[in-house]
């Protein structure tokens, strides 16, 4: 059940506010929209009661940056940045479409084609530049339609939303190039006199750039000059950080240095009397994760009328009201006097907050999915297309069993041109739904590697952290149970 605090709106009152959810045929999909986006979504059981501390990241987590905006911003900046070190000026023609990239994604830097795959490296979609690939095109580059995507020195995920922009910016570089008439195509990239320019110097120069704006602060510098344009402010935020520090022990641990965070976070929170840093028993900022959840680098204090870090390793008591750089979520553990399986830390970075917390340190995890609110809305308009998909699948099934004979005698025609077109056509229809590279958990009835991970990684997941609002303090979640495939079959 769900239990909305006092400040939110009623559903009735979001009804009269909103005329498009006054007509009997949208009512359905207005109590959907009250209702599931508010959910917290379950991996594995967690009992909120034996939560003794709850840890946040700040970027994609309490600070949720305003889309498409952001990802604009940040693309503008990059791209301007490529333009400066040398190349062509008609790149500045491009802008950002927010309908293209996905998180998720892979980059393969030797070809420079961007890659949807499932958990063990299939390949569910490719595109060069934005042309996307189909049937033969894509086993000229891969064969067997597969990846061995622990290969980390040509394959690059892109597991954050920070990627996105990047994401779109390499995109943009295969497509120019390869339609630029001075450019010669070759397999690995592109030459130009005696010019060799190939697709990992490109990918590597994106990768340089993004580093740079952050680097050197122009992006955080524009970010803070305009916070309402780039930053979603929720007034239930405070609210939900009050009432866990009422329950349990609260800390923040995030990558950015204290001026951004001071800066974010008195936007978010500063209330009259109040400052933000009494939310938190523990802050902690430049923790440089996934280091963090490993061996962690130096703990300093943080002068926090200058920014600057004092001289020397801190190794006192925790100190309320302080402010840390660096450390390791061991000295978190320390300082708060908490054990990891009594931690619930919440983070949007798949591999940097949700996979190192819970492999290395055994913490619980809360994985934040911004997307997961327009994922939601998708499934529910387009459910019956998927429903199509499983009856093929199930069609396949009984015809490969009563007409065997008749498979082996025309096997391409029956299951490659009939069954086969009509599940590429459902499946282009879901994902086109969604955006050009389709949805971020799945494409047609298969799950991408960013749906396998979060299933296994995240204990808890939803659009946002402020629907822990929406349970009570010693709430169980309960996750249907899980049965091995020959055990389910006998359960059905």
């Amino acid at each position: 059940q769900q239990h909305p605090e006092p400040s939110e709106p009623s559903f009735r009152q979001i009804c009269q506010k909103h005329e498009w959810f006054n007509k009997p045929q949208n009512m359905f999909s207005a109590v959907f929209v009250v209702l599931v986006t508010h959910r917290v979504f379950v991996n594995r059981s967690l009992t909120l009661e034996n939560i003794k501390c709850y840890g946040f990241d700040m970027d994609y987590t309490l600070a949720i940056y305003k889309s498409p905006d952001y990802e604009s911003l940040g693309f503008e900046m990059i791209r301007d940045r490529i333009v400066s070190i040398g190349y062509p000026h008609e790149l500045l023609r491009y802008t950002y479409d927010p309908s293209f990239p996905t998180r998720g994604l892979v980059i393969d830097t030797m070809y420079g084609n961007l890659l949807k795959v499932d958990s063990n490296g299939n390949i569910l979609v490719c595109s060069h530049g934005f042309r996307f690939l189909k049937g033969e095109n894509i086993h000229n580059y891969y064969p067997n339609k597969f990846i061995q995507r622990d290969n980390t020195d040509r394959f690059y995920i892109l597991n954050t939303l920070f990627n996105l922009s990047e994401t779109y910016l390499y995109a943009c570089l295969v497509d120019f190039f390869t339609r630029c008439t001075r450019y010669t195509n070759l397999l690995t990239g592109y030459q130009l006199g005696d010019l060799f320019m190939s697709y990992r110097s490109m990918f590597q120069d994106v990768r340089d750039a993004m580093d740079f704006i952050h680097d050197i602060g122009i992006l955080k510098e524009r970010t803070i000059k305009n916070l309402e344009k780039y930053i979603v402010k929720d007034a239930n935020l405070p609210v939900l950080l009050t009432r866990i520090k009422d329950m349990a022990k609260v800390f923040l641990a995030t990558n950015s240095d204290y001026s951004y965070t001071e800066a974010i976070m008195t936007y978010l929170l500063e209330r009259p009397k109040r400052s933000w840093r009494s939310y938190f028993d523990l802050i902690v900022v430049d923790t440089r994760k996934p280091l963090f959840f490993g061996e962690g680098t130096v703990l300093r204090q943080v002068d926090t009328d200058t920014g600057k870090l004092r001289v020397g390793t801190y190794t006192g008591d925790l100190q309320h009201g302080t402010v840390y750089s660096g450390g390791s979520s061991d000295i978190v553990c320390d300082l708060l006097d908490v054990k990891g399986k009594n931690i619930l830390y919440v983070g949007d970075h798949i591999f940097g907050d949700i996979l190192k917390s819970k492999k290395r340190q055994g913490w619980k995890t809360f994985l934040v999915v911004p997307e997961l609110t327009k994922e939601l809305h998708v499934w529910e308009e387009k459910k019956s297309l998927f429903e199509e998909l499983k009856c093929l699948d199930s069609f396949l099934q009984h015809f490969f069993k009563l007409f065997s004979r008749l498979v082996k005698l025309c096997p391409e025609f029956v299951c490659d041109v009939a069954v086969g077109l009509c599940l590429q056509v459902l499946t282009y229809r879901m994902d086109i739904s969604y955006g050009q590279m389709g949805s971020l958990l799945r494409s047609g009835s298969r799950q991408t590697l960013f749906a396998s991970q979060l299933m296994r990684y995240a204990d808890l997941y939803s659009s946002t952290c402020i629907n822990l609002l929406h349970y009570p303090p010693n709430y169980l979640f309960t996750a249907p149970p899980v049965l091995v495939r020959h055990l389910s079959c006998l359960n059905t």
